[in-house]
C-alpha cells in the first residue's frame, strides 16, 4: 500500500514538473510588421537561430508584413532585400496586417519610420496581441500619447525601447553598490537627422534612452544647444539632478554614458548587441509585463519634443509639461475623431 502511494506521488511530481517545463518553453509565434530596418533581420536570426536558449527558446518569427516608406531613402532602398532575406530564411511573407495577426501570438513593429506606428498598432491592439514597438514609438508626441491611450483602452501590454537600455554594462552600473544612488548622467550617441521626424527621434533617441535608463522619470525642463555637428541637451529633474545628452554627427560615432553616484562614478562605453533587448521582449511576451512603463516612454518622447521646442526658441529652457499639455489636447481630438 505504501509502495503504491509512493509511486503515485512520484508520477504526480513528474507530471507537475513536465507540465511546468512545457509551460516555460511554450512556443510563441511572432509576426513582424515593417521589414525596412536591419532590426527585422537581426532579431529574426537571433530568435530563430540554434542558440536561442533560455527565455528566447520557443519564440520564433513565423510571418512578416513588408511595408516601408517611399519618402525615406533608408527605408525605400532596403525593403526588397530584407524581405527576400526573411523569405529565404523560412519566414512567411503576408500581404496585410490582418493576415499576419491570424498567424501569430505576438508582434514586433519594426518599421524604421515612426509615423505609421499608430496605424500599424491599432489592429494589433484590437486583436489583443502583445506588441513591441521599435524606436521611435511614433513620429510625434501626439501619436505617442494616442498609442498609450489605445493600449490602456484595449488592455493590451506593449513597450518600446532602444537596445542600449538593457546592455549588461548598463545593468551592472545601475546595480553597482560602489556607485550608490545616481545623482546625474551624461549620455551620448550618434544623432543623424531625418527631415520627416523630430530631430532626436531618428537616432538621438538611443542616447536619450540611455540617459533615462540611468536617471528614470521626473525631468521637468530641458534646454538645447544645436550646431551642424552636435546637439547638446541638458535636463533638470524635479529633485535637482541634472542629466545631459550629447548627440554627434561628426567624428567617431559611439554610444556611452558617464554616471555620477552618491558613492562613486561609473562609465558605459559601448553598444552590447541585441540579445539583452530580445531577452526582455521574450520575457514580456511570456508574462505580459513590460520592462519599461508607458509613462516613462511618454516622458522620454516629451523630453525630445521639448528639446526641439528649445531649439526653435533659441535654446531657452522648455518645461516638459508645456509640450505634454499641448500634445494631450491634440491627442484627445485625435482619439475622439478616430483619425489616423
Amino acid at each position: 500500500m505504501l509502495r503504491s502511494h509512493l509511486i503515485s506521488l512520484l508520477c504526480l511530481s513528474w507530471i507537475v514538473c513536465w507540465t511546468a517545463r512545457a509551460e516555460i518553453v511554450k512556443p510563441i509565434r511572432v509576426g513582424i510588421i515593417g521589414v525596412d530596418t536591419s532590426h527585422a533581420i537581426a532579431f529574426t536570426k537571433i530568435l530563430n537561430g540554434p542558440k536561442a536558449i533560455g527565455n528566447l527558446a520557443g519564440i520564433r518569427v513565423v510571418a512578416a508584413f513588408p511595408v516601408g516608406s517611399p519618402d525615406i531613402e533608408s527605408s525605400r532602398t532596403r525593403i526588397d532585400d530584407y524581405t527576400k532575406q526573411l523569405r529565404d530564411g523560412g519566414v512567411e511573407i503576408v500581404d496585410s496586417i490582418p493576415a499576419l495577426l491570424a498567424k501569430v501570438d505576438a508582434v514586433l513593429i519594426e518599421s524604421v519610420d515612426g509615423r505609421p506606428h499608430l496605424d500599424q498598432v491599432r489592429p494589433v491592439f484590437a486583436a489583443g496581441k502583445p506588441v513591441f514597438i521599435d524606436k521611435p514609438l511614433a513620429g510625434s508626441l501626439v501619436d505617442a500619447i494616442v498609442i498609450a491611450e489605445l493600449g490602456a483602452k484595449y488592455k493590451v501590454p506593449w513597450f518600446s525601447s532602444s537596445a542600449l537600455r538593457f546592455g549588461p554594462s548598463v545593468v551592472k552600473v545601475k546595480k553597482d553598490p560602489s556607485v550608490g544612488d545616481i545623482l546625474g548622467c551624461d549620455a551620448w550617441s550618434p544623432c543623424s537627422l531625418e527631415p520627416t521626424h523630430p530631430d532626436l527621434y531618428w537616432y538621438g533617441i538611443h542616447g536619450c534612452e540611455l540617459l533615462y535608463a540611468f536617471m528614470g522619470t521626473g525631468c521637468e525642463s530641458v534646454n538645447r544647444t544645436h550646431t551642424e555637428g552636435t546637439d547638446f541637451v541638458a535636463g533638470v529633474w524635479k529633485d535637482g539632478r541634472i542629466g545631459t545628452f550629447r548627440g554627434t554627427r561628426l567624428g567617431k560615432h559611439e554610444y556611452g554614458a558617464s554616471v555620477f553616484g552618491s558613492k562613486g562614478n561609473g562609465t558605459v562605453q559601448k553598444f552590447e548587441g541585441y540579445e539583452p533587448l530580445l531577452e526582455q521582449i521574450a520575457l514580456f511576451f511570456r508574462t505580459g509585463k513590460p520592462p519599461v512603463t508607458a509613462d516613462e516612454t511618454i516622458e522620454l518622447m516629451a523630453f525630445m519634443e521639448a528639446a526641439d521646442e528649445s531649439k526653435r526658441l533659441g535654446g531657452i529652457p522648455v518645461k516638459l509639461e508645456t509640450v505634454l499639455t499641448k500634445a494631450r489636447e491634440q491627442a484627445k481630438v485625435k482619439l475622439r475623431s478616430g483619425a489616423n
